[in-house]
């Protein structure tokens, strides 16, 4: 770790197999085997069975998209890993009967004991493939009976990118469904307006997918999926069953309620459950999934995603309490400038955030701190916090400096953190680099709640610092989506079993 040349650049040890003599014929051979992947993802897919690399799914991925995800585990977690171990893998699962689960190939290569054999032969691959996949071979489907019927109250910019994943993600077809998107009435053209910003986004690129217009409906169909286009001002001014949808999820992405009376009107206007994208207020659960997500209960009818910083600061600091046991610290987030703010000074509610957005760092308050016990009951009165909101359109940087009831050292620190990120319960929410020249931008669409930017990590004995970035647009979505998949009822199986 105290290199300090950026290990993404770094040459890993040739592959024990027989190599082409030069460096681009053996990129060839790999990126045939990627092409040959692709369609085979797909195919899974319609099954509801999710293909992963180290937690990057590799469903709607390119070829060499495919072949930077092998290159991230053979950088980040010094692995070995390449197509010609993971392709025969996949093409193994292909043939099993097998429905609904996510496996990660990259893990289920290095769990295997002979995996530095596997670029010579693949014998006994199948047998290992099959014990390691046991629960899901033959398993029934597991499904709702018709697809969940979703509706996005609020169309901003968590609104925006909560329709583009529920879309990317409707796997088979019959998990969930957007059905329905309620917003104010803009102006002329509204519908085309709107269409325009869930195809082109500044910050995330275009959105993968076909998005038209159907004036005569009021509707957006986004990849084949008619989504109605409701216009109200509240959840009071019209039933959801009036446009035919029925018993739906409601996520309320504006922010405008926030405690149990106001979020009730979804319930009133027909809505199953309503899922609330801020801290919710007084008894409403705020919920970080991977975390505290046992604590929701079927009868619970209001839940709250709680924050995105909350969600970045809480996984990283419940693995460093399970180990470390923290005794108190403070955490500073350098958080993206959001809409709430003003481009030029103006009048602003806030202190301080009524100055220009685009030319300050605005120091503020973060309420994420208090949330924390919420989460991590153990934590209460021990940390203090402050936010900074910066000049850039997106990501954060959350800093936690902690003290701990054990000494550590920064590498006994980062190959703990390194564990918990790609070998854990917590993979799915945590991830990690080893970067030296890594930056904000680099994490656009990071689709982690905090990824540990393991070279800036400070161990002083018992005294420790760690760097955590957050994409708190794309990485907060992820989040509201686990959550919705988890009140919508579909458990899909992450194989192979993690490390606990």
């Amino acid at each position: 770790m105290t290199d300090k040349k950026d290990i993404q650049f770094k040459s890993t040890k040739r592959q024990d197999r027989l190599l082409p003599d030069d460096s681009f014929k053996d990129w060839n051979q790999r990126e045939s085997l990627a092409e040959e992947i692709v369609p085979i993802v797909g195919s899974l897919y319609k099954k509801g069975v999710n293909i992963f690399i180290y937690g990057k799914s590799l469903v709607n991925q390119s070829p060499v998209q495919i072949m930077q995800a092998h290159r991230f585990a053979r950088q980040n977690d010094d692995n070995e890993l390449s197509e010609f171990e993971t392709y025969p893998i996949i093409k193994i699962i292909n043939n099993l009967d097998i429905n609904d689960c996510e496996i990660d190939v990259g893990e289920l290569a290095i769990k295997c004991s002979f995996f530095s054999n596997l670029k010579q032969s693949i014998d006994g691959l199948e047998d290992f493939i099959k014990k390691e996949l046991n629960g899901c071979i033959g398993a029934p489907v597991n499904r709702p009976d018709k697809p969940v019927d979703i509706v996005l109250y609020g169309f901003g910019r968590i609104g925006r990118l909560l329709a583009r994943m529920l879309i990317e993600t409707t796997g088979p077809g019959n998990y969930y469904r957007l059905k329905a998107i309620v917003i104010r009435k803009s102006k002329n053209e509204d519908l085309y307006k709107r269409a325009s910003l869930l195809s082109r986004d500044s910050v995330h690129g275009k959105f993968s997918g076909t998005v038209r217009v159907d004036e005569e409906n009021n509707s957006l169909v986004i990849n084949g999926n008619p989504v109605k286009i409701i216009y109200a001002n509240s959840p009071e001014e019209f039933k959801y069953s009036e446009y035919g949808i029925n018993d739906p999820i409601i996520i309320d992405n504006t922010g405008v309620w926030r405690d149990e009376d106001g979020l009730n009107k979804h319930i009133k206007a027909g809505g199953r459950k309503a899922i609330l994208t801020a801290p919710g207020k007084n008894d409403i659960k705020n919920i970080v999934f991977g975390i505290n997500h046992n604590i929701y209960k079927d009868t619970d009818n209001i839940i709250s995603a709680a924050s995105c910083t909350t969600n970045a600061i809480v996984p990283v600091l419940k693995i460093i309490n399970d180990k470390y046991k923290i005794n108190g610290g403070h955490i500073e987030t350098v958080h993206s400038y959001t809409n709430d703010q003003n481009l030029i000074d103006n009048f602003h509610k806030g202190d301080r955030r009524g100055r220009s957005a685009a030319l300050n760092m605005v120091l503020t308050t973060t309420g994420a701190v208090n949330a924390v016990s919420k989460a991590i009951p153990e934590l209460e009165g021990k940390l203090t916090g402050n936010a900074i909101r910066v000049p850039t359109p997106n990501v954060s940087l959350a800093i936690l400096s902690l003290a701990i009831n054990e000494e550590t050292t920064k590498d006994d620190l980062n190959n703990y953190l390194k564990s918990m990120a790609f070998h854990s319960k917590y993979r799915e929410i945590l991830g990690f680099t080893n970067s030296t020249e890594i930056v904000s931008t680099d994490f656009y669409s990071s689709p982690f709640a905090s990824i540990i930017d393991s070279s800036a990590t400070i161990a002083n004995k018992k005294r420790i610092t760690l760097y955590c970035w957050y994409d708190n647009e794309y990485g907060y979505t992820k989040q509201v989506i686990n959550l919705t998949k988890q009140i919508v009822g579909i458990k899909l199986p992450r194989l192979p079993k993690p490390i606990e």
